[in-house]
Parts: structure tokens; sequence; C-alpha cells
């Protein structure tokens, strides 16, 4: 049976004594914010059974905010990764009580989207969402915003100019980065195919764009075909790179720009030994992984999702406090690159 973390845990973890613990826990005597603060996180790491009595103590004169989120496909690990990111810099956040509603939105149609978006525009103070670009959404975005509900994008933008922020990567720095990795491991000259999601998500297209605009500069021997739209689903995924294997005898590889690469993985697995094809995908999970430790895939560009999540809870609570502003911006985040040599 696991022992059940005590205070004297909780001090070692946070570098103070035994005492100050119990300062913190049963507010004896005053205790400095920042060991206040140290002292909540320790708790929290190590799973102690009080460590939300920690943070009430912590957070009892802070501003309440409910936060609103909608991800997309629960049963990804990325998404999964994501939500439980969400919920933990939420509950770290130190100028707020925060309390996180998250959703998972069924499909792309705007209509479902849009439905969660009023929903939790009706309980929450602000709202994070990942979603695509389309002119149904942007509307619903500006309506929110008419009443003082400020919207960020999230990893792909969409409703530019209207919503309050963008937080995520440099989509077409991205692709060009994947661009310039594949154009110094091929081992010959060919074609190449590029997975989108969808052509409304922007992000998808910004890499695919920093792909092309890579090669014909810097790598014109390789071919980039047409954008292939999966869906981001493993089995159209699959289907269409053992599809591609088959009829392409010039095929040098494949970019996965957004998901699915799970069906890409495992048609590589089955038919791509012996044929040196270049792969590189996005986000990092177990499946991608192993097939960086399997030599199967080259490299996997990565959201850092909780650098990501902690700079989102500061420019949320600044909205809220704020108001919107006349200017939405956008907040670019350094990207992760997972090689076989790094995992």
């Amino acid at each position: 049976m696991t022992k059940r973390p005590t205070i004297a845990d909780i001090a070692r973890e946070a570098g103070v004594s035994v005492a100050t613990v119990d300062r913190v826990l049963n507010a004896r005597h005053p205790v400095r914010e920042e060991t206040a603060r140290r002292v909540h996180e320790a708790a929290h790491a190590i799973g102690y059974h009080a460590a939300g009595l920690i943070k009430q103590r912590l957070q009892g004169d802070l501003p309440h905010y409910r936060l609103g989120f909608i991800l997309r496909k629960p049963a990804q690990h990325f998404y999964q990764d994501f939500a439980r990111e969400v919920e933990a810099s939420v509950s770290l956040a130190q100028s707020f009580h925060g309390i996180p509603l998250i959703e998972f939105a069924p499909s792309n149609v705007p209509g479902d989207l849009i439905a969660l978006l009023k929903d939790l525009g009706a309980r929450c103070h602000a709202i994070a969402v990942v979603a695509p670009d389309h002119p149904k959404i942007t509307a619903a975005v500006e309506e929110l915003k008419s009443k003082g509900i400020p919207v960020f994008s999230l990893l792909s933008d969409f409703a530019a100019g209207v919503r309050q922020g963008y937080v995520g990567l440099n989509n077409r720095k991205v692709g060009r980065t994947a661009a310039w990795m594949f154009s110094r491991i091929a081992k010959r000259p060919g074609k190449v195919a590029v997975f989108v999601g969808s052509h409304r998500f922007q992000g998808h297209e910004l890499r695919d764009i920093g792909f092309r605009s890579y090669c014909r500069e810097n790598a014109p021997t390789f071919e980039v075909l047409d954008p292939l739209v999966n869906l981001e689903k493993r089995q159209i995924t699959y289907e269409a790179t053992l599809d591609l294997m088959q009829r392409e005898p010039e095929l040098v590889g494949f970019y996965v720009a957004g998901g699915g690469m799970e069906g890409a993985i495992t048609a590589l697995r089955e038919e791509g030994k012996g044929q040196d094809l270049v792969a590189i995908v996005n986000e990092i999970t177990p499946e991608s992984r192993a097939a960086l430790a399997d030599n199967i895939i080259t490299m996997a560009v990565a959201t850092p999702l909780r650098r990501l999540c902690q700079e989102l809870m500061m420019l949320m609570a600044r909205a809220i406090e704020t108001g919107t502003v006349e200017t939405p911006g956008q907040t670019f985040l350094p990207f992760d690159i997972h090689l076989p040599e790094n995992i």
C-alpha cells in the first residue's frame, strides 16, 4: 500500500521547515505569500490530501472566474493532456480563483461549435477555443465580444480582428522547419505528401504554406504534392498513406501537419520498411514517441502545452480585468522538436 504523503513530505518538496508547513495549513502565524505558494505547489505535486485547503487559504481574497475551454477529440492523447494542463494551470493560478469548464467539440460543424460557445458564454467570464476559421464562428465570437466576454483562439487562429488573442505556435515557421529537416534527411529527391486536417484550420494551412515555400526557395528537387485532407482521422490517413506508397514510386516521405498521424505511423510500420521514407508529424504522444524510438518517423514538432496554458491563464485574467482590447494580438510560443535521440 502506498504511503500517504505527510507534512514532512511537503516540507522536503518545498524546501521549508515542517513548522512553516504547519503555519500555512492552520493559519497560525503570517507566512510570506511566496512561501505559502511554494507549500501549495509542493502539496499539489505530491498529492497531499489537504492541498485544496492550502489553496483556499491562499485564494481567500482573490476574485473568482469561470473560464470556458472548447477542445477537440477527447479520445486523443494530445487533447487529454491538454485538458489536464488546463485544469492544473487554473488550479495554480496566482491572481485569481478559477473554475475551469472544459467541453469537447463533437465535430467541426460550425453549428456545433457555436452552440458550445453560446452555452459557455452564458456561464463564463472568458473562453478559449480550438476551432476552424469560419464566418459563422466569427459572428458568434463577435456577439460574445459585444457582451464583454473575451474569446481566445488556441493552436489554430480564427476570427482575426474579433477574437481577443491567439495563443499557440507560429505555424508558418513550424512548416518551414519541417521542410528544412526534410530536405536534410531525405536520401534522394522526389515527391512529398502533406496531410492537413481541414482547409478551414488556419494552423494547418500555414504549416502547408511554410513547408511549400521553403521547398520552392531552398529544396526545388522535392515536388510537394497537393495537400491531402484527412479530417485528422486515423483510418483515412492510414489508407491514404498505403495508397501513396503503392502508386508513387518517387515518394520520399510525408508531412502530417495536423492530426491523424497514428494512421501514417501504422502504415509505415506495415509497409514502409526498406523504402527510406521520411516522416514528420505533429505533436508528441505515446504513439509518436514509440515511432521515434523505432525510427519509423524522423521528427515530431510539439506544442509546449504547460507553457501555453500558463500564458493563457494570465491573458484570460487580464482580459477579464481590463476588458477586450481594440487590437487583438498573437502570442507565439517556441515549439518543441522531438527526435529519436532526445525523446
